[in-house]
């Protein structure tokens, strides 16, 4: 899976690269034709949002998150993805 991290005001460190490649590497457990994932980081005053686009076999897959935390924004953000990518997998799966 090929991962493209950007930042909109904001600068991506190293624990934030690191934190998001291990929260969306789950993804791949649930399923294998995840082609690219772009995630994009935002901060807007005190809101911090996290939104991804997964391209898949089939389509594309995008969800998005907002905290007052980045961590926590990332962390919703796995979980809804993580959750699509499980639809998915399982609507191909009955066709």
């Amino acid at each position: 899976m090929q991962l493209n991290i950007s930042g909109h005001h904001l600068d991506i460190t190293d624990s934030i690269r690191d934190y998001v490649t291990t929260k969306l590497a789950r993804l791949e457990k649930h399923y294998d034709r995840i082609t690219s994932t772009t995630v994009i980081l935002s901060v807007d005053k005190l809101i911090q949002k996290a939104e991804a686009t997964v391209h898949v076999s089939g389509g594309d897959i995008f969800a998005d998150a907002q905290s007052e935390d980045l961590y926590a924004a990332i962390d919703s953000l796995a979980d809804k993805l993580d959750r699509q990518i499980i639809k998915h997998k399982e609507k191909h799966r009955d066709h």
